[in-house]
């Protein structure tokens, strides 16, 4: 059974990876370069990952065809979205908060590696109701 310390340790080596790669890299670097990374780190870290796929869009119970993709989705729990930008906006959760919802993922990881610690101000972690409903 899933349990919300099992979705909180995916997202801990999410971030755990993003540390490594901000390490390795540094930042002033573009979204795509961190992207490549990441997904490296993820896969030498042992995570099974989706990356770029198009979000499933229903409207009114009928499919449609979305331009819509997310960044990364992490053990089919986690979605993240990596940014190489000053700062958060509120445009970034609210497209976080919009993805985790369309995937049903219980937490979403926003990164962004123009930060001097990723740790410290280059993410920030939000959770849904699928996540609540976790024991």
């Amino acid at each position: 059974m899933l349990t919300q310390k099992d979705v909180d340790d995916v997202s801990y080596r999410v971030i755990g990876a993003a540390i490594e790669v901000h390490k390795t890299m540094g930042s002033g670097l573009l979204e795509s370069v961190y992207h490549k990374c990441f997904l490296k780190e993820l896969e030498l870290r042992g995570l099974s990952f989706k990356s770029e796929i198009h979000v499933p869009l229903e409207y009114k119970g009928l499919m449609l065809e979305g331009k819509l993709r997310f960044d990364v989705l992490v053990e089919d729990l986690v979605v993240v979205e990596l940014k190489a930008t000053d700062a958060f906006l509120p445009v970034h959760f609210s497209q976080l908060r919009t993805y985790m919802r369309l995937m049903k993922a219980p937490k979403g990881v926003i990164i962004n590696f123009s930060c001097t610690n990723i740790f410290k101000d280059g993410q920030k972690t939000i959770v849904n109701e699928y996540y609540s409903a976790l024991p």
